[in-house]
């Protein structure tokens, strides 16, 4: 019941900070016509992997903190990630505002939307930074054990959106800019919050050990050592996910429109599996139990069956829920009948799709994030051909089907990693004393 404690917070953020934003944004700029509607999409989507790139230093980060909390100094440690923190916000805030009008033109040819998104691009890159930042503060909360702390903050961001977007895209008359300008203020306000949250918590010491240090090459190794594999498995999935709404579209402008409300839809069923993904990582990063085969075994199966049973959950859900759920989006009947076909299929896809997302938080926590991406990449060079193919002779079921022969493919290769060898003897974790006895919630103590 701990990984659910802690999971649960990290739904809820997930939900609005990684969905509810770009909703709230599509929502208010609506009354402008298509062409902004389109921007805020295409806008979000690049920021979308925008954030993938950042994900190596907040999880890399999140799993350092972790063991160290109670053992070591976390001061090291964090003053290191906020330096990779900066290097890659320039990397890409930079490049993003110099070539904002080329990275729109690679999403549409309209030079109406071209326009608009540029527009939004200056902001919202200029804006990364303080994107980044949140998300690093965020995984420093989440290495101390703290999930509901990102969770208020970001719910808190979703608040200003709301009331910042229509002042500024209507009522000073910004359009899409202000929807760019409202995120980032919110975003930044939120950021002030979270930083003076975390400050008076590493000054009170409640268990957490900062001490001194400073920036060293080895701490950064370390994070990006640990952070890379998780940020790889969130960028492939990103691209893929592009290949595979190519894929669709050859079956159709209904499809492809189907294909894109269902994904809407079922995307709040995913991200209870990223919920579980992170709880796991945060409880066995603090964990500090060893990492023999047993160890691992004791930690990932609970974690898998969690995972394949949010899969199901999750599927008899969005089945019951299809036709009402895609009847907010659409009243096209060809779309809704492909929409609701989509979530139909989807139970194939997400029990498997669970199990594999929860246990790579166990995996990413234990130092064996690298297994984690090769078997995603292997799921993907057998699911996207096979879409291919089952898609010029079955329609859109095929694609449905080689989404779920991926995503059960990528879990059938993590096997050994999740589940390892029973102990000599039949024995398991359980016949073991662990190393430490503190609970992933728990503040550290006897420094």
């Amino acid at each position: 019941m701990r990984l659910i404690r802690l999971a649960l917070p990290v739904y809820v953020e997930l939900l609005t900070a990684v969905v509810a934003v770009g909703l709230i944004d599509t929502l208010w700029v609506s009354g402008l016509g298509s062409e902004a509607v389109a921007a805020v999409t295409i806008a979000t989507t690049a920021e979308n992997l925008a954030l993938g790139v950042i994900l190596c230093v907040g999880t890399g980060t999140t799993v350092l903190v972790g063991r160290r909390d109670g053992r070591a100094p976390l001061t090291p440690v964090i003053r290191t990630a906020w330096l990779l923190l900066g290097v890659f916000a320039l990397a890409v805030a930079v490049p993003g505002v110099l070539l904002r009008e080329p990275i729109a033109r690679l999403f549409t040819a309209d030079p109406v939307t071209v326009g608009l998104t540029a527009g939004y691009f200056v902001v919202a890159f200029a804006g990364i930074p303080v994107f980044y930042a949140q998300n690093l503060a965020d995984g420093v909360f989440k290495g101390l054990g703290d999930t509901r702390t990102p969770m208020r903050t970001a719910l808190l961001c979703n608040a200003l959106v709301i009331v910042l977007d229509p002042l500024l895209i209507y009522g000073l008359g910004l359009g899409v800019r202000g929807a760019a300008l409202a995120t980032v203020a919110a975003r930044l306000a939120t950021l002030a919050v979270s930083a003076l949250l975390l400050v008076r918590r590493l000054r009170t010491g409640t268990g957490t050990g900062t001490g001194r240090g400073s920036v060293n090459r080895a701490d950064a190794a370390a994070i990006l050592r640990t952070g890379l594999p998780m940020s790889g498995d969130f960028l492939a999935r990103a691209l893929v996910g592009m290949a595979l709404t190519g894929i669709v579209g050859r079956q159709g402008v209904a499809a492809l429109a189907g294909y894109g409300i269902g994904l809407k839809i079922m995307m709040a069923g995913v991200m209870s599996f990223y919920a579980l993904r992170q709880a796991a990582m945060i409880r066995t990063s603090r964990a500090g139990e060893a990492d023999g085969p047993s160890s691992r075994r004791e930690q990932a199966v609970p974690v898998v069956l969690y995972g394949l049973a949010a899969g199901l959950a999750a599927s008899l859900v969005l089945n019951a829920l299809a036709p009402a759920a895609v009847g907010l989006f659409t009243a096209d009947p060809a779309v809704a009948a492909e929409a609701v076909w989509f979530l139909r299929c989807m139970p194939l896809y997400l029990v498997p799709f669970g199990g594999l997302i929860a246990v790579g938080g166990v995996l990413q926590a234990g130092g064996r994030g690298a297994g984690l991406l090769a078997a995603t990449l292997a799921g993907f060079a057998v699911q996207l051909p096979l879409a291919f193919l089952l898609g010029s002779r079955m329609g859109t079921t095929g694609v449905w089907l080689a989404m779920a022969a991926g995503a059960a493919l990528s879990l059938g290769l993590l096997r050994p990693a999740w589940r390892g060898p029973r102990a000599p003897g039949g024995a398991t974790a359980r016949d073991r004393a662990p190393r430490s006895t503190r609970t992933a919630a728990g503040p550290r103590s006897g420094r």
